[in-house]
């Protein structure tokens, strides 16, 4: 088939993959690359060509800061990594009243806790402890302390053994209930009497998804939330406002990374097991939830080893664990980098990494070493005193809120409907130009000779399946089959996108290649047989967010799924528009179900698809933004999307082309009212398609 190709794309023979008969195949099956000896590989295709790019950007990185030698050379990185991190992030809050109040104090022995709410956006609620020495004199030192995601977050047990020693020694010491934690769950749901969606983690990247289509991170808020508790302590007349720190645990510890390199009034930095390395993260348990994640980090140059980078010269301790899942090779390098750039200041003393052999968490080895670190920055006085246990407090005990949760304590914002109003702030703006579209996907039109590998044929009654794989761009191979009726003659062709697959939807590509018509249909990359499962996500992130891990990936690079499926998409055209048996001229996509959005872009990108048909699309990024849940968008989402557009202003812009849509659907694959969809899309065809209802009959025009 490819040596009878006539195009101006070149076409040769992918030489990579084992030879195969080019008869018919006895088996039916359409799938095939388990026949291939490099399976394997090819099923991993995708997080190692992510992989690569990264460790591209990563190398880049490694030879701007092997330069920094002068004062001046650091100030110039810490500004150049603060202006990165706050572009990221979508800026700042506004500085608004902290309308603090004391809502109940516990008087223990040598210490007590004051139950407290602030504001860090005006009804954007915070629940926290504030821990208070009673031995001493004040103005005391002072240490900030974020959480981590274990259960119970201020509560938790580790964390009050922490923050009462902490106390008992004479510090004043803050925490604050995460966002989607405690008593600040964000999308509470009041007959579960718990968070829609159960995990922290899952809520994190459920809202942290819906922020990242405004342009925004969710640590915007998080980060926020440290800034306003920093205002917060630093307003109580027992503390000094020169001896503060920072020091937090796992999701803590990023946080106290995030703040130390952002707020200068941080005067010591002890993040405990966070710190590692991009290069050993993606080498082994990958991204993990939204706020851990700040695209497109990666393109900016930006590795772990920046936020100690940031803070330099000030006192930094690495806290670590040999047996962590964040990898003691990748602190022990981050460290080693920190500490030459500390050296070329004279600051060699302040830089410090501790390592004990266990796991993840803040365990008394690392707690010993934070105590004596603090004491000797912050109280000029080494503390080695060992630790004494604690009587821990009861959650009910430490609620800042009447009922344990702001939700139906206060009510109030939450970042759901914080990000709603974000959305509407840039609706106004939004100038609706598709051109943007190439942009901020990532888009990159395929180039250089079209290469192809057929992989034999199926013969059925009246047409034959060919399968085959091309080459979108070197290391990305995508897996297809092509349906051709018997007969001579140049044909019309349709290019199938299915969000599964090539090979979903077979019965319905037979009813449109029985009509007359030649049909590609693809695994563009990540789906069908290049999908990619990670085992270290578990069920519930791929239940909610598919390919989460490398959807992550690709915007920490600066690209999308979007982007790059579209680009698998154009290349497929490439390949049907060199095919003597299809009429270059009537080329037609139809995509289906998280098919779709890829498809549309493709044909925003590319006038040879002629006309489109769409069925199960998502209604519009806005909705997503809209629903408090949603479901199997992620890989669809581009960041700041709805800066600049949404799906039907890319639907309006193929005009004159025909477009037809059916069965549209909301952010949680529930089928959208004709009515709705027909308001949205005006300049397209909508139209409903009952389950039993030809494919043929709901998108004719894409027939002969």
């Amino acid at each position: 088939m490819a040596s009878a190709m006539r195009s101006p794309h070149r076409v040769i023979l992918l030489a990579c993959l084992a030879a195969a008969p080019l008869a018919a195949q006895s088996a039916e099956s359409l799938d095939f690359l388990a026949g291939l000896p490099d399976f394997r590989e090819i099923r991993n295709m995708l997080p190692a060509y992510l992989n690569r790019a990264a460790m591209t950007h990563l190398a880049d990185r490694e030879r701007k800061v092997a330069q920094l030698s002068t004062a001046q050379d650091v100030a110039a990185r810490r500004a150049y990594i603060r202006e990165r991190m706050l572009r990221a992030l979508g800026g700042l809050p506004e500085r608004t009243p902290l309308n603090a109040r004391v809502t109940g104090v516990l008087d223990r022995d040598g210490y007590r806790v004051e139950r407290i709410v602030f504001e860090s956006q005006p009804r954007f609620y915070v629940t926290a402890n504030l821990y208070l020495p009673k031995a001493g004199r004040p103005p005391y030192p002072a240490v900030l302390f974020p959480l981590g995601h274990e259960a119970g977050a201020k509560s938790h047990n580790t964390w009050q053994q922490i923050l009462i020693t902490l106390a008992r020694r004479g510090y004043v010491a803050l925490a604050w209930d995460p966002i989607g934690q405690g008593e600040r769950a964000q999308l509470y749901d009041a007959d579960l009497g718990e968070s829609k969606v159960v995990r922290s983690t899952t809520e994190h990247s459920m809202v942290g998804i819906q922020c990242l289509l405004t342009g925004d991170n969710l640590a915007r808020y998080t980060i926020w939330d440290g800034m306003r508790a920093l205002d917060y302590l630093l307003s109580r007349s027992e503390v000094d406002p020169a001896r503060v720190a920072c020091t937090g645990n796992s999701g803590g510890g990023t946080h106290t990374a995030y703040l130390s390199a952002l707020d200068d009034r941080i005067q010591v930095a002890a993040p405990s097991c966070y710190i590692t390395s991009w290069r050993r993260l993606l080498e082994s348990i990958g991204p993990q939830d939204a706020e851990q994640n700040i695209p497109p980090g990666l393109a900016d140059g930006l590795d772990q080893a920046d936020f100690v980078l940031a803070f330099a010269p000030k006192p930094y301790l690495i806290l670590s664990a040999i047996r962590d899942f964040f990898s003691i090779s990748g602190a022990r390098e981050t460290f080693e980098e920190a500490r030459r750039v500390y050296t070329r200041l004279d600051a060699e003393q302040k830089i410090k990494m501790v390592e004990a052999d266990d796991g993840h968490g803040y365990t008394k080895p690392r707690r010993q070493a934070a105590y004596a670190f603090l004491g000797r920055w912050l109280k000029g006085v080494e503390d080695n005193e060992p630790e004494q246990p604690v009587a821990a407090e009861t959650e009910e005990a430490l609620r800042a809120t009447e009922s344990g949760q702001v939700a139906t304590s206060l009510g109030g914002e939450t970042v759901f409907s914080l990000n709603r109003k974000r959305v509407e702030q840039f609706r106004s703006a939004r100038d609706r130009a598709a051109r943007r579209a190439r942009e901020i996907t990532g888009f990159q039109r395929p180039e250089g000779p079209l290469r192809v590998r057929p992989y034999g044929r199926i013969a059925r009654a009246g047409y034959r399946i060919e399968k085959l794989i091309y080459e979108t761009e070197p290391e990305i191979l995508v897996p297809a089959l092509l349906w051709v009726p018997d007969g001579e003659g140049r044909r019309p062709a349709i290019l199938y996108v299915h969000g599964r697959g090539k090979s979903a939807g077979s019965a319905e590509i037979e009813q449109l290649v029985k009509a007359g018509t030649v049909v590609l249909s693809i695994d563009s990359r990540g789906t069908g047989e290049t999908a990619y499962s990670n085992p270290n996500l578990g069920s519930d992130f791929p239940r909610w967010f598919g390919d989460y891990g490398n959807a992550m990936r690709a915007l920490l690079i600066g690209r999308t799924f979007v982007g790059m499926r579209a680009a698998d998409i154009v290349r497929a055209v490439d390949l049907l528009a060199a095919d003597p048996r299809v009429d270059a001229g009537r080329i037609y996509g139809l995509g289906r179900d998280a098919g779709a959005v890829p498809l549309l872009h493709a044909a925003v990108f590319d006038p040879r698809i002629q006309k489109l048909a769409l069925e199960g699309l998502l209604l519009s990024y806005e909705s997503v933004a809209s629903h408090r849940v949603h479901r199997g968008v992620f890989e669809n989402v581009v960041p700041g999307v709805l800066r600049h557009y949404d799906l039907p202003d890319l639907v309006a812009a193929l005009a004159p082309r025909p477009v037809a849509i059916a069965n549209v659907v909301d952010p949680l694959g529930q089928r959208v009212p004709l009515a709705e969809a027909a308001r949205l899309y005006r300049g397209a065809r909508v139209a409903e398609r009952k389950p039993d209802e030809p494919v043929t009959a709901v998108f004719k025009e894409l027939l002969p």
